[in-house]
């Protein structure tokens, strides 16, 4: 029996390996290993992909997030909304920053935030005193929203910023999922005050093991992303802030610089396969993910909702097909969440898509008998 993997790194390394030692070569020769001239570059490549001014790696998405946050000044007695449904690294970094996270539901269509949800919690929740949002729930001050462009589908940005420019918050982009995505041919990652990514090495973009970056258009936030991740250094042994020690490594950029030129191409397999799996799947009784006629998707995931869930997982694993679910427990449900009151019920459409979803192989290098036996296969479960 054939094996087909959720995901299939090795693919992706035979094609950047030979250029990757290269430069793996030329850093170990000269052991210029600290914020070189591979960060350097990468950095400069990357917001010019993202046609951002400014990207600063970091060591994480997580930390992405948390340094974001704290760099616009959001920490103790503020809030941040953003949405249940996220890798739970959305919600730790919140909370890393000193915040309180608050988890609403998701658009029924995208998955993404929603835009509607997050109005009506302010209007029903929220006061204006001293020109400042003040949460009557839980006393702290409402700061930012945060947007998660989960399995690679951009949120609906504009209606975002409406409501931060009504509410004078800050918005920021969880764009871990979403390299090279787009809202209405703006890029994931150019479109709030700030954006975090990962290069977990499973992202359309990943590095051979962890990584993150953080863009942005204002110098001064850029600034403040390079203190925290080194230390609170202003400049070498002169620290103006506490900061952290969460430095993108020489070895990983040159890795994620090898990618990024690929970047494009590898998203435009993913969307070929996803457009075969679309056309496979009609008719199943299986809900196929939509894409916005103002987003371009780059499938990081292609998750269906499926009658028979739990049957349908057991029987394509059973039959060599990789599956998982992402993710199998919303975060406002997370044991570690108890403290903050949540309770079963409280997010109904999060509650409810995550008892139906399955990811499906996803990668550029699935080939076309592997796209047909995952399709097959299924296929024959429901018969």
């Amino acid at each position: 029996m054939r094996q087909i993997p959720l995901v299939d790194l090795h693919a992706q390394y035979e094609e950047v390996k030979e250029e990757v030692k290269e430069l793996w070569d030329e850093i170990l020769d000269s052991m210029y290993l600290y914020l070189g001239p591979n960060v350097q570059k990468l950095e400069k490549e990357f917001a010019d992909y993202n046609r951002t001014k400014y990207c600063v790696g970091v060591g994480s998405g997580t930390e992405a997030v948390h340094f974001a946050l704290r760099s616009l000044g959001i920490g103790e007695d503020d809030e941040v909304i953003t949405p249940s449904h996220t890798f739970f690294a959305t919600i730790e970094a919140i909370i890393h920053a000193g915040a309180y996270p608050v988890l609403l539901d998701i658009d029924s269509e995208w998955y993404t935030l929603s835009p509607e949800g997050v109005s009506e919690y302010i209007q029903k929740n929220c006061s204006k005193e001293n020109n400042r949002l003040i949460d009557k729930k839980t006393g702290k001050q409402l700061k930012a929203i945060l947007p998660v462009h989960i399995y690679g589908h951009p949120a609906d940005m504009d209606a975002f910023r409406e409501i931060a420019d009504k509410y004078n918050l800050f918005l920021i982009e969880d764009a871990a999922q979403a390299h090279g995505a787009e809202y209405k041919g703006r890029k994931t990652g150019a479109i709030g005050d700030a954006a975090a990514f990962s290069f977990y090495f499973a992202k359309n973009l990943g590095a051979f093991g962890e990584g993150g970056a953080i863009t942005t258009n204002n110098e001064e936030y850029a600034t403040k992303f390079k203190r925290l991740r080194e230390h609170g250094q202003k400049d070498k042994y002169h620290h103006d802030s506490i900061g952290y020690n969460s430095r993108l490594d020489e070895l990983q950029a040159a890795v994620l610089r090898c990618k990024l030129k690929r970047l494009d191409e590898w998203n435009k397999n993913r969307r070929e396969v996803a457009s075969f799996y679309k056309d496979a799947l009609n008719g199943l009784p299986i809900k196929l993910p939509k894409e916005a006629d103002w987003a371009y998707h780059v499938y990081h995931l292609y998750v269906i909702r499926a009658e028979k869930r739990d049957e349908l997982m057991t029987y394509l694993k059973e039959n060599g097909i990789g599956c998982g679910m992402h993710y199998p427990i919303p975060s406002h449900l997370q044991e570690a969440m108890k403290e903050y009151g949540y309770e079963e019920g409280d997010l109904p459409e999060t509650e409810k898509i995550v008892k139906e979803i399955i990811s499906l192989p996803m990668h550029p290098h699935l080939s076309e008998e592997d796209k047909k036996q995952v399709v097959e296969t299924i296929k024959k479960f429901y018969k």
